[in-house]
């Protein structure tokens, strides 16, 4: 892997902490290398620091005791695409390019041809915090899922503020664990897989029963395993130099697909029923053991992560952050309810109640983020690129939506500005609202709006617009308000 690192370094590094201490005080003296660890589709209470009890996380639970668990952070969105795009250009969907996945280049049976890689791409215009980070001298590398569009495109990830891409550029690729090749800075890298189809169901004359009759399912690469050892290779390569690692794993997100010798961890630990691929994805003998099986590979993997940190004398120079980019599915397999996996919140993921946009979010920086310690500090994705830019020295940009959540990260609560509201729209036609610990939602342009007090409520099992009709009045209009129109992604009834 070739080690980018910028010649003017130390020059960019003093000018960008000149603005900063004009325009936010000081910040923390040596800034941190940066890595932040993205989950795809894992629920509020999918890990055992936020009160799962049948999925084991040990090496996340051990970063949120010796760091901060965030109790009351959002998503971008329900759903990957503008989930990302807002984490990147710290804008929320009101006022971002990306609002909705969308297939751009579709043509045909598109969730079914692999041939056609990529979404809508991020324009040139885009700033993201890949480019804030190396205007100040980081090297910078996203390993894992892109899906901001196809390699070549103006959303290409190397054009977009990264120096080191590997994984799939395409969220429909990333369907299938066992794909034929992953992207490295452009170029296939092909892998001892071959090539199926992400979504099937299993025949009517093969046996539920039987392992062998999912053979068909899987492949001798798992691109975990790929993702992992490049995420590590980055952290060596770049060890004495100022990095940020976006690391975008695709779990949980389906197909349900793991190695044998992780689901033989959990072999015999529920009651089963054979997923026959019936509702989307692949099918598995065992849909629950692979799903817990699949969060725990993933944890054992981010463990690996945190040794190599501490081996190479990193811990104390690195901030890790770990969360997911929206809540779980209902589909493909997947037994939410069985595991509880919005943590108790109403919803999940495509929908824009607290099930579909809260999740985990947990910070670990030793000496300067309280090891321990939670926080109900209300944040957003919109807020992690002025954090990190704030952290890096980097000046924020102007007419972004989001705060630095720095002087919580460091234990300085009573510092930290607040949101006035938090804004979410999906499908070009749901939309949310939070203002304090009211939480407004709306289907549909024109319904009725469902109103919540989250400070009461958080399940939001109980409609209280009609006791508050100013509120409903109030918040109707910052639906309103809080968005900018778009080509792309108009708002309209289905």
């Amino acid at each position: 892997m070739v080690c980018y690192v910028s010649s003017m370094w130390m020059l960019r590094r003093l000018g960008a902490l000149v603005l900063l201490l004009a325009a936010c005080g000081t910040p923390p003296p040596d800034p941190p290398n940066l890595i932040y660890i993205l989950a795809d589709d894992l629920g509020y209470g999918e890990l055992g620091s936020y009160g799962q009890t049948r999925i084991r996380t040990p090496n996340l639970d051990r970063l949120a005791a010796e760091g901060m668990r965030f109790t009351q952070h959002y998503s971008g969105s329900p759903v990957c695409a503008p989930s990302r795009a807002s984490l990147l250009t710290g804008l929320h969907t009101g006022h971002a390019e990306i609002r909705d996945n969308d297939e751009m280049a579709a043509r045909g049976d598109v969730w079914n041809d692999p041939d056609l890689e990529g979404q809508r791409p991020l324009s040139d215009s885009a700033r993201t915090l890949g480019e804030l980070l190396q205007d100040v001298g980081y090297v910078t590398a996203l390993v894992g899922k892109w899906g901001l569009g196809w390699v070549g495109s103006e959303g290409d990830p190397n054009r977009q503020g990264f120096d080191h891409f590997y994984g799939y550029i395409c969220q429909r690729v990333a369907h299938n664990y066992y794909p034929t090749h992953l992207w490295r800075d452009g170029t296939k890298h092909m892998l001892d897989n071959e090539r199926f189809s992400s979504h099937q169901r299993l025949p009517d004359d093969a046996d539920p029963m039987l392992a062998s009759s999912y053979d068909a399912y899987r492949g001798n690469d798992y691109a975990m395993d790929q993702l992992t050892d490049d995420a590590l290779d980055f952290v060596r390569e770049n060890r004495d130099e100022r990095f940020f690692l976006y690391l975008a794993y695709p779990v949980p997100h389906l197909a349900l697909q793991v190695p044998d010798e992780d689901l033989r961890e959990y072999a015999g630990a529920f009651e089963e029923t054979p997923y026959r691929g019936d509702r989307g994805y692949l099918p598995h003998p065992t849909p629950r053991a692979a799903y817990a099986a699949m969060i725990t590979r993933m944890d054992s993997d981010i463990g690996r992560l945190m040794t190599l940190l501490a081996d190479l004398d990193l811990d104390e120079d690195t901030l890790v952050v770990f969360a997911s980019d929206n809540g779980p599915s209902w589909v493909g397999g997947v037994d939410r309810e069985f595991f509880e996996s919005s943590g108790g919140l109403k919803g999940r993921k495509a929908q824009l109640y607290e099930g579909g946009i809260r999740v985990p979010m947990i910070a670990r920086w030793p000496q300067h983020v309280p090891p321990g310690s939670v926080s109900d500090h209300v944040s957003a994705f919109w807020d992690v690129l002025p954090t990190f830019a704030e952290l890096a020295g980097a000046p924020i940009p102007a007419g972004i939506d989001g705060l630095s959540m720095v002087p919580t990260l460091l234990g300085r609560p009573d510092e930290q500005a607040a949101h006035e509201y938090l804004y979410w729209e999906h499908a070009r036609s749901q939309q949310a609202v939070r203002h304090g610990d009211w939480k407004a939602y709306r289907p549909r342009p024109g319904d009725p709006i469902e109103l919540y007090d989250l400070s009461t409520d958080s399940a939001e099992q109980n409609d209280v617009a009609a006791q508050h009709p100013d509120v409903v009045a109030w918040l109707t209009t910052l639906l309103s308000d809080a968005r900018t129109p778009s080509e792309h992604f108009p708002l309209k009834s289905p």
